[in-house]
């Protein structure tokens, strides 16, 4: 359970740490808010079909992901709900991430929200062993603010796909 627990820490500290460097893939006239809630997550291919990443384990682009989130004011005096969805593809390094320039991070604390990341499929199944939806959708996910910039990053836990034949010789036995 703890390594779970680390694998997870591990996964979402690299997503934020990706979300900050990698630059935008198409530069926009308009300047960038000051504020913004990011949601993201990676897709990897689970080559030992044990819902963790191991040595063999590699990170899938191409994947399409459905990212689906509901923010309700937690207020007594308001009945506010933002609701949107967004599909995206993973890029070279199994990351997908969706940005919501409306929306205020210092708002977080108090907001519901919900959100869900699902598999959808994959653009080019040519080439790759790795092909059976594994873990398909999660909720879970942490949250990383920043004080300087006031955004957000939710990380969602790893989605993944898992070959059809577990190969014993890298794998072992289960």
């Amino acid at each position: 359970m703890k390594k779970k627990s680390l694998i997870m820490f591990l996964f979402s500290l690299l997503q934020f740490l990706l979300v900050n460097s990698l630059p935008p893939k198409h530069s926009s006239p308009k300047p960038k808010p000051d504020a913004e809630i990011t949601i993201m997550g990676f897709v990897y291919c689970d080559v030992c079909s044990n819902n963790s990443f191991s040595k063999h384990s590699y990170f899938m682009s191409g994947v399409e992901v459905r990212i689906v989130c509901r923010f309700k004011a937690a207020s007594s005096t308001t009945r506010e709900t933002i609701t949107f969805s967004a599909n995206r593809t993973t890029n070279e390094f199994g990351l997908y991430k969706v940005a919501i320039s409306s929306m205020d991070c210092a708002d977080v604390d108090s907001l519901a929200s919900a959100c869900q990341a699902s598999l959808i499929g994959r653009r080019n199944f040519s080439g790759s062993s790795c092909n059976i939806p594994g873990y398909r959708t999660t909720t879970d996910q942490v949250l990383f603010k920043s004080q300087r910039s006031n955004s957000c990053v939710y990380g969602f836990n790893a989605l993944n796909f898992r070959p059809f034949n577990r190969d014993l010789a890298l794998c072992g036995k289960k």
